[in-house]
């Protein structure tokens, strides 16, 4: 075994669930390293599905007006959930977490909160906001432009509370953007397979918040970005901004930085690279 030996928890993003990291986990136990994929929360077994997907006849016009279930899941109760699942995990021990996307913010809330239990804090193509900006900000930045995450959503945000796909469409240009926007790099059966374990809400309250962040919490703690460049969910530019204000913030703990050519779920089209990445952390 190489690299930093500490235990490892997995966080996954928005509509995914500890599900997403199987593989890479199997790959890191086969290291001998301790490993725990979890469930953000309102999401995975905490997710809680709106009801107009389950009524029947299927109402169309309910799917983007009705009020999302998950809509009061804000960063302080996922970044608190972490926390109480880096401590089960680590034993009081410091933990090596991997947050992807929209489970940054989860992560910054944890390691400003508890920097002493993060051994070591890994973004992979994950939102990595700056001091006091609401990650939701970062969606709608020039940076971000080309996502295809925006034109997928189904309703108002702001309406429903909530970034909601609509994940039973049968259209098949409405599927295709899906899996470009997710899956663009794995094979057309297994991204619709993906897609059939995601769930359809994710609360934007999540991102609402901006995190104070202090140089003697978060901007202490070892950080590395990875970055996507096929990616169509959160755009690599966007990625390239969180490096940089990160480490104009923090120059004296700079981000190491580790690239992939990948889409946005390397976790399911390269999980023995990104297992090698957790390996070789230092």
């Amino acid at each position: 075994m190489t690299g930093n030996s500490s235990p490892v928890l997995l966080l996954h993003g928005f509509w995914f669930g500890s599900w997403c990291w199987s593989e890479v986990a199997g790959h890191v136990a086969g290291t001998g390293r301790a490993v725990l994929a979890v469930d953000m929360a309102g999401h995975g077994l905490r997710a809680r599905w709106p009801a107009c997907l389950s009524r029947r006849p299927f109402d169309p016009a309910a799917l983007p007006v009705e009020r999302s279930p998950v809509a009061d899941v804000g960063v302080e109760q996922a970044g608190d959930l972490l926390v109480s699942q880096i401590r089960r995990l680590g034993g009081g021990r410091p933990v090596t977490v991997v947050a992807h996307s929209m489970g940054g913010p989860a992560l910054t809330w944890a390691a400003q909160r508890a920097p002493e239990l993060v051994a070591h804090a890994v973004y992979l193509a994950a939102f990595m906001p700056a001091s006091g900006v609401p990650a939701n900000d970062y969606s709608v930045l020039p940076e971000n432009a080309e996502t295809l995450v925006a034109p997928s959503l189904q309703g108002d945000p702001n309406v429903i509370g909530a970034l909601r796909l609509d994940l039973a469409s049968a259209d098949p240009d409405y599927r295709r953007m899906l899996r470009r926007a997710f899956f663009d790099d794995i094979g057309e059966a297994e991204a619709e397979a993906a897609i059939g374990l995601m769930t359809p809400d994710s609360s934007t309250a999540l991102g609402a918040t901006g995190i104070e962040l202090t140089r003697d919490a978060w901007g202490s703690v070892p950080r590395t970005y990875v970055t996507c460049a096929r990616d169509r969910a959160l755009c690599p530019p966007c990625q390239h901004r969180f490096i940089a204000e990160a480490d104009a913030a923090y120059p004296e703990n700079p981000t190491g930085v580790v690239a992939l050519d990948s889409s946005h779920s390397p976790f399911l089209s390269m999980p023995s690279r990104v297992a090698e990445i957790i390996a070789d952390l230092p």
